[in-house]
């Protein structure tokens, strides 16, 4: 079936009272922004209410009207506490949505995190925005506030993977992702179809979290497509190795921005283990992130709980960190003096793409320097610096001014808790039955193409990219 014979929702003759439908409100053609509406009568379920990142026109979708009321929305699914798939949610409940938040017990505990962070952002950037009188809009207003999160945070209620949540003609169930410690595939049955959701897909080989389970046989998949085009190298931790050795000889810092959530948590482990294996000195390692140090405890107690996400050998050091030798930076000032270290230090802070957070003040100071090193560690969305030092940026702007970038860049896809396209490939391959479509969302353009055109070619799927705003009805 050719992608324009999709019967769409609104197609003549079509009654949305009888037909459950898909309508894609985000992450089709950008791989941020994950918005899916599923619905069946007067049932309405919102998979994922994540915020867009990156480029200023994506930006700028945060502040566009929702497509549905938000008070007409029955609840919202969350896969993972990520913000690109949780962060919209503060601006709904403010909008007047009131419905439950269905999530893993650790996606709760790590998007109060998140979400928290979030607001803290979005209050400070209106305040800067109005003190230095560069916005459009006076007074500039933060897309949501502190008190919005709190009442955001009250709707969410766990369920255990497996555990069948009903909503109205719907039943929600999630199931294991190893993307992130309570990652979920939303599996959504609905009017006699089902449709499968992976969210962020893990990878089989996660350092720590058990690997995704096996779809489900469903009618209809929407699946991410982050690394939709590619396939991750074979792990090299030689290149954090020597980078770590070759900058402590220059003298240098070693800073690597890390998202708080997870990767923070796998970078300290191999970080660890190269130290105690005398493959890096022994230089001071310092956590400075609120957010990242937040996460941290929340896998901690995963760990003391016995958590069945977690590899329990493996997450261990991460309940020794003060016996280690790992400095946890929580105040501003402890941060400051980090942007004049005594000697040579690995410093990670968040945020991972550089966006925002403490790591951009490291940035400012670190950069100029060659004796510097900045270690990218995952993902670099378009728009971000951490994509701009990807491509060899000469500088970049940071507080209103250039930066020149002396040191040296080094990225590494060796801490990417993404599947790849072979990956993703056989996700889909393993579940009981093949699906009838497969919507491919949630990449760049051509990385979400490649994914549709393989999964088409080697499975005999119908496989689209669809785009934002459109809907499809679920079965046949």
């Amino acid at each position: 079936m050719a992608h324009s014979e999709i019967p769409v929702v609104g197609d003549p003759g079509v009654s949305r009272s009888k037909h459950p439908a898909l309508e894609f409100l985000g992450a089709s053609g950008t791989v941020t922004g994950s918005r899916f509406l599923v619905t069946y009568g007067s049932d309405r379920l919102l998979v994922d209410a994540g915020l867009y990142q990156g480029l200023r026109e994506l930006r700028r979708l945060n502040w566009a009207p929702f497509p549905v009321t938000p008070a007409d929305l029955d609840a919202v699914v969350l896969t993972h506490a990520h913000l690109d798939h949780t962060g919209y949610l503060p601006r709904l409940v403010s909008d007047g949505f009131a419905g439950e938040t269905v999530c893993t017990p650790g996606t709760a505990a790590l998007t109060a995190i998140v979400l928290r962070d979030s607001a803290h952002l979005q209050e400070e950037d209106a305040r800067v925005a109005n003190e230095g009188g560069w916005s459009k809009h006076d007074p500039a207003l933060p897309l949501y506030t502190a008190a919005d999160v709190e009442r955001t945070l009250q709707r969410l209620h766990p369920v255990a993977f497996g555990e069948p949540w009903p909503l109205g003609g719907m039943v929600v169930t999630l199931q294991r992702a190893g993307h992130i410690l309570g990652s979920a595939v939303a599996v959504v049955d609905v009017g006699g179809e089902r449709v499968v959701f992976s969210g962020d897909l893990g990878r089989p080989g996660h350092p720590i979290l058990r690997p995704p389970a096996p779809p489900p046989a469903a009618s209809a998949m929407v699946l991410e497509s982050t690394y939709g085009d590619r396939r991750h190298p074979p792990v090299d931790p030689e290149v954090l190795a020597d980078t770590v050795r070759r900058t402590v000889a220059r003298g240098g810092v070693v800073l690597i921005p890390a998202f708080a959530v997870d990767r923070t948590e796998l970078v300290l482990l191999e970080l660890l283990r190269l130290r105690r294996t005398g493959l890096i000195p022994e230089v001071p390692i310092f956590v400075d992130s609120p957010m990242a140090l937040a996460s941290l405890d929340v896998y901690r107690t995963a760990l003391s709980s016995h958590s069945d996400e977690l590899d329990l050998e493996r997450a261990a050091p991460l309940r020794d960190l003060d016996r280690l030798d790992v400095h946890r930076v929580r105040d501003a000032a402890g941060s400051e003096r980090l942007n004049r270290p005594k000697g040579p230090c690995i410093i990670i802070s968040a945020s991972g793409m550089a966006t925002g957070g403490r790591v951009v003040h490291h940035l400012l100071r670190q950069l100029p320097d060659p004796r510097n090193s900045i270690v990218l560690t995952g993902y670099q969305a378009q728009g971000t610096r951490g994509r701009q030092l990807v491509e060899g940026a000469r500088a970049v702007k940071m507080h209103g001014r250039y930066v020149p970038v002396r040191a040296e860049v080094v990225a590494t896809s060796d801490f990417s808790v993404h599947a790849d396209a072979d990956e993703l490939v056989e996700w889909v391959a393993s579940a009981p039955e093949l699906p009838q479509t497969v919507y491919v969302v949630h990449g760049e353009p051509t990385s979400s193409r490649a994914l549709a055109d393989r999964i088409q070619d080697e499975l005999g799927v119908v496989a689209v990219v669809p785009r934002r705003g459109e809907r499809v009805l679920l079965g046949s």
